[in-house]
């Protein structure tokens, strides 16, 4: 195919019309835009009109939706983009047809809209086969956030569910079935799970490891009927081999199609198995219309199903829209992931099709270790196959894309690392050409990452993130690219990147929190005079000093000076926040979150919010962790709020504070008919025991009465779910810019060690997780991870255990209510004064507006203060 290759002038005339908003069609508008932004007011105008009606979000993290992650955290599209004069986004109105002659589209709606350049990224649709009874209610397929509402709803009424495939998207699916509480069964018609990407040896591993978590595999059958049970809706699915398989819904997740249906409809050529037909710049044979995506066929005669070539083809249709050379030829196929828990990558010629190709396995059934390289017989590394431990798909995917022979031998690139310590060591990172892809996501190789250190002046991780975008995608390559900063930093004779707190303290947080635990040091001034820059007159700054305070607030208990967050000069660390023991919003006005240990309140206390919010003119919030959220607060109403609501017998819930948030909870054995424990009893314990625990960020937790696991319990920073034998123990969930789930650290515990565990774990986080770190990347930067954090607090390995029971329990003997503490110091109630919210004004600007129905409060009452003079008062909007 050939078309012109040289760009339809670019300025604000031009219009481009981008059909599709999906991650790739988000991709391509960012790598538009960016290639644009010189021309200023001269850009070219972008209009994207989507399906769906809300704008791009993360695809690859779908199944966290399920375990609590919302659509801000998942959505793709910035802020910047949504107030970008001359980008206009379109939801919910799909194109149905495409005029190449005139130059236009049409949307579902009836809008026309002329183009100049016309790029397709329609992504693909899922493959339903063709089952009968498929249509049956209960029935689903697994592709947006509208289909896991849906199936979320309805699995909430079922106990069953079945995956039909049990590829790489099938068992995603069955792992968001075990999430939702479901036993789980998968059907797969070809002889082994992820047919396409594993061999007989992986796919017996995978097997292995997934049917030990609770699913049932059916392989070498396909589903040929799904029958209606009485009610009308899903009662069983009857396999090719004629077993029936009671259940309760079914999703259908086969694989998927290219969407180039506007495409036939408008005459542009499409591959025999579909596809848009494109060149290597992504151009289609109107050289007015590109294609990206998976909706794309491109010249290797392939539709690449991962966001990874995608985001390639969005890159080099923008580039060439633009004026540049880019292309796309095609992609390697490669894959790391974790499914039901089981790490599983494939690289390569992951099966040995190669002539005189040569296969190299290890295989640990024990540990559900399988691991095959295949290679050429000159050496070269051609492919391979790893589940159950995947750690070396970083070094091993790039050699094998490099075509060159292997300089270590290939067996000793399986074992592990304690049996092949005798030989030669596996090569690392370093030993890759520059022209090695590191991060596939944004297409950086390992020459760019070098070059961001030695040519740019960019020495730590984060800053060379930020030039290359390397590791910012799906993230699976941030320990590589890790390696490859620090081993570029070294020889260039720049000093490494400060590993500091701050420019105060050239200690981590965890040194500062040791540091004071062996001195005994009591108060800020006297840590950075000894252990920091003090000396020279500083008084700290924005990042060293809640640290700090989070610090002392956790072992000046121990060391004999319990002192209160508002106290003398703890009271100057404080953050905004922290300042008010309230959270500041947006307008300058105040929320205040009671504590409600497990969302389990009385009528009583539930009256008493209701008053409050209604006698201060609050708006009020039903809260994802089962509390209620008042806000609209000014700053001198706080304590009259908190008067009345620890009148009551409320205390602070810690919303304002990097500290335990909530432990939600089902309602357990006590009523439901699932629950084989009593979760909500377990929840309040965990609650009322952990509540006011300082901590690096903030923490939340969940208890599960059982497996149908309705409190979300493997979305948070420690999550309970209940068993026949006991309590399983989940932990590192959820935290960190990727939300993910928790993994099991304890099975079948019984209460005391469960909670044993928990207390040494909480504290070996507090005691070494850097500032601001949830548990997630603390725990996936720990060397070893989860091993290793077992080994610490099960096993005691570093035989400090009984230092932080000890921890922990002083912790427990010591909280004190800090509302309640306020209240009973006038000088601490000397602050609660603000020169805009000033005693005796109303604040016209505290409101809340919205669509018709929502709440708007009166302004709030004005109410009586006390009397603490002009020394008293603090500017809250200031702050």
């Amino acid at each position: 195919m050939t078309t012109p290759s040289s760009p339809p002038h670019l300025d604000r005339h031009h219009h481009l019309v981008l059909v599709g908003h999906g991650m790739v069609g988000q991709r391509f508008l960012e790598a538009f835009v960016r290639r644009t932004d010189a021309l200023g007011a001269d850009a070219p105008r972008v209009t994207v009109l989507a399906e769906e009606p809300r704008p791009a979000y993360d695809r690859v993290r779908l199944t966290s939706f399920l375990s609590g992650a919302t659509e801000e955290e998942l959505s793709l599209w910035p802020q910047e983009f949504a107030r970008r004069p001359g980008v206009g986004l379109r939801l919910d109105d799909p194109v149905v047809a495409i005029d190449r002659a005139a130059r236009e589209v049409t949307t579902r709606s009836g809008a026309v809209h002329a183009y100049d350049t016309l790029v397709l990224a329609t992504g693909s649709r899922p493959f339903v086969p063709p089952v009968t009874g498929r249509d049956t209610p209960g029935c689903f397929v697994y592709r947006t956030l509208d289909d896991l509402e849906a199936l979320r709803a309805r699995a909430g009424a079922v106990r069953t569910g079945l995956v039909v495939g049990g590829g790489l998207l099938g068992l995603e699916a069955a792992g968001a079935l075990r999430a939702l509480g479901l036993e789980t069964h998968v059907v797969e018609f070809a002889p082994r799970l992820m047919a396409a990407q594993v061999d007989d040896g992986g796919g017996a591993a995978l097997r292995r490891k997934v049917e030990e978590l609770g699913v049932v595999v059916h392989t070498g059958v396909g589903a040929r009927a799904v029958e209606a049970g009485p009610d009308g809706t899903v009662g069983s699915v009857t396999l090719s081999d004629g077993t029936v398989v009671p259940c309760g819904l079914v999703v259908f997740s086969a694989g998927v199609r290219p969407r180039d249906e506007l495409a036939r409809a408008c005459g542009l050529p499409v591959g025999e198995r579909g596809g848009i037909v494109v060149d290597e710049g992504c151009r289609t044979a109107d050289p007015r219309v590109w294609a990206v995506g998976e909706c794309a066929l491109t010249p290797d005669g392939r539709v690449h199903g991962l966001v990874a070539p995608g985001y390639a083809m969005a890159e080099a249709a923008a580039d060439r829209i633009t004026g540049g050379d880019g292309s796309f030829t095609g992609a390697a196929p490669a894959a790391r992931l974790k499914l039901l828990g089981v790490a599983v990558a494939a690289f390569g010629d992951a099966h040995a099709t190669g002539d005189d190709a040569l296969e190299v396995s290890y295989a640990n059934s024990r540990d559900g270790v399988y691991k095959k390289l295949v290679v050429a017989p000159d050496g070269r590394l051609l492919g391979g196959v790893l589940v159950g431990d995947t750690d070396a798909y970083d070094v091993l995917r790039p050699l094998a894309e490099a075509g060159t022979p292997l300089t270590t031998a290939p067996e000793r690139l399986l074992l592990p690392a304690s049996a092949s310590a005798a030989g030669a060591a596996a090569p690392g990172p370093e030993s890759l050409p520059d022209s090695t892809i590191v991060c596939s996501c944004h297409n950086v190789t390992k020459g760019r990452i070098r070059a961001a250190v030695t040519d740019h002046g960019r020495s730590d991780v984060r800053a060379v993130q930020r030039h290359t975008h390397a590791g910012t995608g799906c993230g699976s390559c941030v320990a590589m690219v890790t390696k490859l900063v620090e081993g570029a930093t070294a020889p260039t004779g720049a000093a490494p990147a400060p590993k500091g707190l701050c420019e105060h303290f050239t200690h981590t947080r965890a040194e500062l929190f040791d540091i004071i635990s062996v001195t005994g040091i009591t108060s800020f001034s006297r840590l950075i005079d000894e252990h920091g820059s003090g000396a020279n007159g500083s008084d700290g700054c924005d990042t060293c000093k809640p640290v700090v305070a989070s610090i002392l607030a956790t072992l000046n208990p121990r060391l004999g000076n319990s002192v209160h967050i508002l106290d003398g000069e703890q009271a100057a660390l404080q953050d905004t926040n922290d300042h008010f023991l309230a959270n500041l919003q947006r307008n300058g006005s105040y929320s205040v979150v009671p504590r409600v240990p497990a969302g389990e309140i009385t009528p009583e206390k539930l009256i008493v919010i209701g008053e409050v919010a209604r006698d201060f003119g609050l708006y009020t919030k039903i809260t994802g962790g089962q509390r209620i959220d008042l806000l609209g607060a000014t700053v001198d109403q706080l304590p009259h709020i908190w008067r009345r609501l620890v009148d009551a017998g409320f205390e602070s819930g810690h919303a304002y504070g990097k500290a335990l948030r909530t432990v939600k909870s089902c309602v357990g054995s006590v009523w439901c008919r699932y629950g084989v424990q009593d979760s909500a009893a377990l929840a309040v314990e965990l609650e009322l025991r952990y509540r006011g625990l300082r901590s690096p960020h903030k923490l939340k937790a969940a208890v599960s009465g059982c497996a149908r696991e309705c409190a979300e319990a493997r979305g948070k920073d420690f999550g309970v779910i209940a068993t026949a034998a006991g309590w399983n123990l989940y932990v590192g969930g959820n935290g960190g810019t990727t939300p993910r789930h928790a993994e099991l650290l304890l099975a079948d515990a019984d209460r005391d060690t469960l909670v044993r565990t928990l207390d040494r774990f909480l504290m070996f986080y507090i005691r070494t997780a850097d500032r601001l770190e949830r548990t997630a990347p603390w725990i996936a930067r720990m060397e070893g991870g989860l091993d290793r954090l077992r080994s610490v607090v099960v096993d005691d390995s570093l035989g400090i255990c009984a230092d932080l029971d000890a921890l922990m329990a002083e912790h427990v003997a010591t909280y004190e209510d800090e509302w309640r503490a306020t209240l009973d110091d006038p000088e601490r109630l000397r602050r609660f004064v603000s020169f805009v919210n000033a005693p005796g004004t109303p604040d016209p600007a505290v409101r809340f507006e919205g669509e018709p129905g929502r709440i708007r409060p009166a302004a709030p009452p004005v109410l009586p203060v006390p009397d603490v003079g002009t020394a008293g008062t603090v500017a809250a909007v200031a702050r």
